[in-house]
This record gives C-alpha cells, sequence and structure tokens, in this order.
C-alpha cells in the first residue's frame, strides 16, 4: 500500500536530484568548489591547488569544459570557476562566464598555476580545492555528491563542516527503495508538487538533444543513427539521448537536467521515454507518470553503486528507461520487473572510462538493450535466477548489480584510471 512517507520521500528526492546542470558534472564539480574557494579568499587566487580522487580526474580528463569551446582539464575548470564562477549558482556555476573570461583562463592555464594531485584512499567523488593568495589561503572540500561541500577553512581555520551525504541517514535511497514502491508511486501518487521539476527535465533534455541532432559536436553519434537506420521510435529513442550526450560531451552550453548526479543519465532516463510517449499519443499526465517512473528506478539503481564507479551509468539509466518503455507500451509491474531484469542480464559490463564523446555510443547501446529487455519482458520471457547475476527476482537482481558496482569493479576502476593516465 502506498504510504504518505513514502510519498513525501520519493518527492523530495526527485526535487533533490532533478536539477539543471550546464556541462559534465565532474568539471562542472570542480569549478563550483573552486568558485566557493575564491569567494572565500575574498579575491582572485595567484595559485590553485585542486586535489581530486581518481573517478574525478577520469571524468574530466577528456570531455571540454562548458563555455570554453575546445578546453579540457582539471586546471581549466578550476581556472575558470575561480575566475567566473558563482557558487550560488551550483551547477550552473559557468553560465555567467564572457569571452574576456575564457581568454584570461587561457592565459593563466599557459601560466600554471594551477597544481593537480591525484589523493587516494577517500570516496570516489571527492575535491579539494586551495585557493591562496599572498600569505593568505581558503581550502573547499566536496564530497559524494557534485555540490555538497564538507569543510570550508581560511587561513586554516576550520569555517564550516558537514557530513559526507553518504553519512546522512535521511535518505531515501538504498535499502528503503524498492521496485514495488516506485511502480505505485509513480501509477498512483500524487504528482502536483513534481510537475514543474518534470517540465524542466522535458524541455532541457529535449532541446540539446535537437542541438545535438545537428552533428557538429564530436562523432554526431545521434546523427549519425538517424542517418543510417532511419527515424522510426524505435531509433528515435536511442538517437535522442545519445545526440544530447554528442551536445553535453562536446562543450554545448545548453543546461541539462541531471539525474544521480550526471547528465546523460539523466537524459538516458527521460529523452527515450519522452520519445515513446509522443508516439503513442499518451497524455501529459502518463508521460509525467512514465518519467517518474524511468528517474526513480534509475537512482535506485544507482544508489548501492555511487555517483561515480567502473559501472557505466548509462546501463542503469537506460535500463530504468526500458522499464518505463514497457509500462507505456502496456506492460504490468511484472512485465516492468521483467524488462530490468533482462537489461541487467545484457549489458552489465560496460565500464565508465570518463566522460567523453563515446559516452553517446553508448548510452544508444544501453537504451538499444533495455527496448529489446521490453520485447522479451512483453512475450512474457525474462532470463532465470542464477542464470549469471540474475537473482530470484528484480530487487535481488538490483542489489547483485549493485554489489558488482560498488564492490567488484574497485579495482577495474584503478587500472581504468592507471590505463587513461599512462601509468
Amino acid at each position: 500500500m502506498l504510504d504518505k512517507n513514502t510519498c513525501e520521500r520519493y518527492t523530495a528526492l526527485l526535487q533533490e536530484e532533478l536539477v539543471p546542470a550546464l556541462g559534465c558534472t565532474e568539471p562542472i564539480a570542480i569549478a563550483f568548489a573552486a568558485a566557493r574557494a575564491r569567494e572565500v579568499l575574498g579575491c582572485m587566487p595567484q595559485r590553485l591547488v585542486v586535489q581530486c580522487s581518481g573517478n574525478i580526474i577520469k571524468n574530466v580528463k577528456g570531455v571540454i569544459v562548458p563555455t570554453t569551446g575546445n578546453m579540457k582539464g582539471i586546471d581549466t575548470s578550476a581556472i575558470l570557476g575561480a575566475l567566473a564562477g558563482d557558487s550560488e549558482k551550483k551547477l550552473e556555476v559557468l553560465s555567467g562566464v564572457t569571452p574576456e573570461d575564457i581568454e584570461k583562463t587561457k592565459q593563466l592555464v599557459a601560466e600554471k598555476i594551477c597544481q593537480v594531485e591525484l589523493i587516494r584512499d577517500v570516496s570516489n567523488l571527492y575535491i579539494i580545492v586551495r585557493a591562496i593568495a599572498g600569505e593568505h589561503e581558503a581550502l573547499v572540500e566536496v564530497q559524494d555528491s557534485h555540490t555538497h561541500i564538507t569543510r570550508i577553512e581560511k587561513d586554516h581555520e576550520v569555517l564550516y563542516e558537514d557530513k559526507p551525504a553518504s553519512a546522512h541517514t535521511n535518505s531515501a535511497s538504498g535499502p528503503e527503495m524498492d521496485l514495488e514502491s516506485i511502480f505505485q508511486f509513480a501509477l498512483q501518487g500524487d504528482l502536483t508538487d513534481l510537475i514543474p521539476v518534470l517540465d524542466r527535465q522535458i524541455q532541457c533534455n529535449t532541446r540539446i538533444a535537437e542541438e545535438g541532432m545537428k552533428g557538429t559536436y564530436g562523432c554526431g553519434v545521434g546523427a549519425s543513427i538517424k542517418e543510417n537506420y532511419g527515424d522510426s521510435v524505435r531509433t528515435m529513442a536511442r538517437a535522442m539521448p545519445a545526440a544530447g550526450s554528442d551536445a553535453r560531451m562536446g562543450g554545448c552550453v545548453l543546461p541539462v537536467v541531471i539525474n544521480s548526479g550526471s547528465g546523460n543519465q539523466g537524459m538516458t532516463v527521460s529523452l527515450p521515454v519522452i520519445t515513446y510517449a509522443k508516439e503513442l499519443g499518451v497524455s501529459q499526465e502518463t508521460l509525467y507518470r512514465a518519467l517518474v517512473l524511468s528517474n526513480l528506478t534509475a537512482i535506485y539503481i544507482k544508489s548501492g553503486i555511487g555517483k561515480l564507479s567502473a559501472f557505466c551509468g548509462a546501463v542503469g539509466a537506460g535500463c530504468a528507461a526500458g522499464a518505463a518503455i514497457t509500462w507505456l507500451r502496456g506492460g504490468d509491474y511484472d512485465a516492468v520487473c521483467r524488462t530490468i531484469i533482462n537489461t541487467l542480464a545484457n549489458t552489465s559490463g560496460i565500464v565508465c572510462d570518463g566522460a567523453k564523446a563515446s559516452c553517446a555510443a553508448k548510452i544508444a547501446s544501453a537504451v538499444d538493450a533495455a527496448l529489446f529487455a521490453g520485447d522479451l519482458a512483453l512475450a512474457g520471457k525474462a532470463f532465470g535466477d542464477g542464470e549469471g547475476l540474475v537473482a530470484e527476482d528484480a530487487d535481488a537482481t538490483v542489489r547483485n548489480i549493485m554489489r558488482l558496482g560498488r564492490d567488484g569493479m574497485k579495482e577495474t576502476d584503478i587500472e581504468i584510471l592507471h590505463m587513461m593516465i599512462g601509468q
């Protein structure tokens, strides 16, 4: 039975998670921390020291920093954030950058005012920015969530301290989530407070996908899918999120509404669902409910893995979109669960090797696998308990995937980082 507490928790969780971000969230998190450090310091720093976890380095290395045109790297993100960022705008911290700021950033990057260090034995999402001017220094620490500041110091005096996000016990994620309550909330819950959030997701993510479909970013994966395979609903469900990723990884300045801290995942959970809803001619309320199902399922899968991992986030996001599309196509709860099982039995080996242009292709593959999983599910078919990572039901299968991404891929993550930085 759907209780009031569950409705309130899921509503709050979606309001917290589905927020706009300008560009890839890892370089943006660095820019956010650097902007806050400059604000605490009270002037533009003469020197920056950025200490990051391996996963941050991995996800910043290959992606263009938004507003810069073609600049990449932790130093670019930190310098631009310190120079022109506004931390009050959080994941849209760079929305006020001017051409003059870009030119100044290029100069400061060339002058090597930013030192970057790998910091070990910390959470996967971990950033410290030290901003130094003369004898004064400010420090900002971010961990577990892209804008969650856990410590602020000025001249070695602690001004603010908070627990890591993982230490807070009022989260609606993890063991407090399950597929049955997600399904019930999506179909029966009061969505009044979520309509503005969902409308923003529809509008922002559709707009950047349409921009990406022009084929001028990255390898133009989304546009190539349409060009080679036509414009059927199945094709466009793959092409639209891929195109959005093309644009986002390519430095497009349009915002994306994220999911689980990721713009790519935010586009993957929403754009295939929006595409199918339009083709099927369903009501706006039905689209909202399908998006709630997709978004919450993705958050659930990701909650037990962590924001950053060697497990490709597009897999869980594609799986969630496939589950919602199965429901739009007339599937019941059991069919939704079969879709989740069939998807995770297929694509769970896709690794995350950083944010970059090829994420668009992984998104297309993940969505394709989820749509096929839905075909099997609607025919009453599902892979069985004990077949690989498939367990006795969909929730148990999800828990296996959580364990794989969180624990099983730790060494994989380290080796990927070593290869990416040439060690």
